[in-house]
């Protein structure tokens, strides 16, 4: 495999344009990074490293990467470098699961499990899963990765009647509910900003305090049973809800 370096001379700016050569610098940066020459939290080369290998002033270079800056594609560690940000669009209109939108956009997704076990329902949950009050739930909680940064925390509950052995899910709770024959359909979601308390800071490695989006959503089946309640909390830095509008 051809390595980021050896790439590097393909983003020389065009001389001969008239666009400025920070700005066609900037643009051939982020195409690279969208198309996956380097992946989420590896090191960008230095300003001073693609000056000199690109035959470019310092200036141009840095100019460069502070409008990758601005994008939050990048982001800057005291005395280690530059490094690329996870990111991830989120279309509103489609229903996917985590696991399928990182394929999607190159990540390797993965979980790292904090809760699997059958409790009681809160008596939101017995609400929005039209339970019983002697019906139990599947309950769930992870941190949802990509490429092993942690992009969010993920607290899910479920009929525990579909799932008595929440130990059994994988990575993809969608694609396990799919494997039962019993695949989410359609959901409402609902996001709104929060702050990040103590433990979720924590968990995900920002400040206590910092804004976050929480994400929940209650998924259906196709006879209209709801099947799923999740609230995902998502570090703001690393997400993008996108909606495309039309007349």
């Amino acid at each position: 495999m051809t390595s980021p370096i050896n790439n590097l001379a393909k983003l020389r700016p065009d001389d001969s344009q008239s666009t400025p050569l920070y700005l066609q610098l900037a643009r051939n940066l982020e195409a690279a990074i969208h198309a996956g020459l380097w992946k989420a939290e590896q090191a960008l080369p230095s300003e001073r490293s693609l000056s000199e290998q690109l035959g470019l002033s310092r200036v141009t270079a840095r100019k460069a990467l502070e409008i990758l800056f601005e994008q939050g594609l990048i982001r800057r560690s005291q005395g280690s470098g530059t490094f690329i940000t996870p990111r991830l669009e989120q279309p509103l209109s489609r229903l996917s699961s985590f696991s399928e939108m990182l394929r999607l956009k190159g990540f390797v997704p993965g979980s790292q499990w904090l809760q699997r076990e059958i409790t009681q329902p809160s008596h939101e949950e017995l609400i929005r899963l039209a339970l019983s009050p002697t019906d139990k739930v599947a309950r769930l909680k992870r941190l949802r990765k990509a490429d092993d940064t942690v992009m969010a925390i993920e607290m899910s509950a479920l009929p525990a009647s579909l799932i008595p052995q929440p130990q059994l899910i994988g990575d993809s709770l969608y694609e396990y509910l799919d494997s039962l024959g019993k695949p989410v359909v359609r959901a409402l979601q609902h996001i709104q900003a929060i702050n990040a308390s103590a433990e979720f800071a924590a968990l995900v490695g920002i400040e206590t305090g910092t804004a976050m989006l929480l994400m929940t959503r209650v998924g259906y089946l196709e006879d209209n049973t709801p099947i799923e309640v999740t609230d995902t909390y998502c570090r703001n830095d690393f997400y993008d809800f996108v909606a495309e509008l039309r007349r």
